[in-house]
């Protein structure tokens, strides 16, 4: 339905950063926990939808023009101007009332997260750098969302980690966007791509994948990750870290054209069996005291 494909489910997967630090506080099979966890994980899935519904609306004449946007129900005339609003305002309600109940702090990350992604739709996103910086605060603002909500404290390692996977995400989507443009020959792309060029995206994504390899292998070893974990092994999960690294990079190259990288990621098989492996290998070592008494192991 329209009005389904207007909220964006797919990317709704982005918000699974708001699990990280149930995973990594050692609460993953606490109901309590994991119920407040979902709660948060819903509320900024709803809130994302306005942000997409308000950036909809505010690009409607430029998305006609572009060879893929140009099908969203808003640029194709599906869903009314009206519509969409009056869905984006229920949408932000249910929301507010799910930040609510979490508490105040969530409340104020959710507000923070929604400003900055309204100040991003209406024009933000046409100043270089800034623009990617805006879209990759929304991925530390989940995680902490997701630490606030059930009360736990977040490594800055982790937080770390966390802003160089979201900003070369972010950089990536503007290389796949600006090579999209070149093969169309298009005289409409959004004028902040005009001051990006492929070698100076390049070199920020070797940055930034460098950056998050060292800051998620230095988490893994850290003295209190140590201490809470109760054991080391958690470094030999850099290997699906760096797997999927490089995955992503080769797909990039050979799929130049796909400017969204929620696609590109939950597309790609090689690369969903990288990720299942290294949850399933981050829980096998945080939780293998709670695993063995599960399964009746001594």
């Amino acid at each position: 339905m329209p009005l389904i494909r207007m909220l964006r489910p797919i990317q709704w997967s982005k918000n699974v950063f708001v699990f990280a630090p149930l995973v990594f506080s050692r609460h993953l099979f606490d109901l309590v926990y994991l119920e407040r966890a979902v709660a948060a994980f819903a509320a900024f899935s709803l809130v994302s939808s306005v942000v997409y519904i308000v950036n909809d609306i505010a690009d409607r004449s430029s998305d006609r023009l572009h060879p893929l946007k140009r099908m969203r129900p808003i640029a194709s005339g599906e869903v009314s101007i009206g519509q969409a609003i009056a869905v984006a305002v229920m949408l932000l309600a249910i929301a507010g009332a799910g930040a609510h109940w979490l508490g105040l702090k969530v409340v104020f990350i959710v507000s923070l997260y929604l400003l900055l992604n309204l100040g991003y739709s209406l024009g933000l996103k046409q100043v270089i750098l800034v623009d990617v910086f805006i879209v990759a605060s929304g991925f530390m603002l989940r995680v902490l969302a997701g630490a606030f909500a059930i009360g736990v404290l977040v490594s800055p390692w982790l937080v770390l980690c966390t802003l160089f996977v979201s900003v070369f995400l972010a950089v990536s989507k503007r290389r796949a966007e600006i090579l999209l443009n070149i093969e169309q020959e298009t005289d409409h792309a959004r004028p902040v791509l005009r001051h990006y060029d492929i070698q100076f995206i390049e070199q920020m994504m070797t940055v930034t994948a460098a950056g998050m390899a060292i800051s998620y292998a230095l988490y893994t070893v850290a003295e209190r990750t140590v201490e809470v974990f109760g054991t080391e092994n958690l470094i030999f999960t850099t290997v699906f870290v760096l797997f999927g690294i490089f995955r992503y990079l080769y797909l990039m190259r050979a799929r130049k054209t796909d400017d969204n990288p929620t696609h590109l990621l939950m597309s790609d098989v090689p690369t969903l069996l990288n990720m299942a492996a290294w949850l399933l290998a981050c829980v096998a070592i945080i939780y293998s005291r709670e695993l063995r008494t599960i399964l009746g192991w001594s």
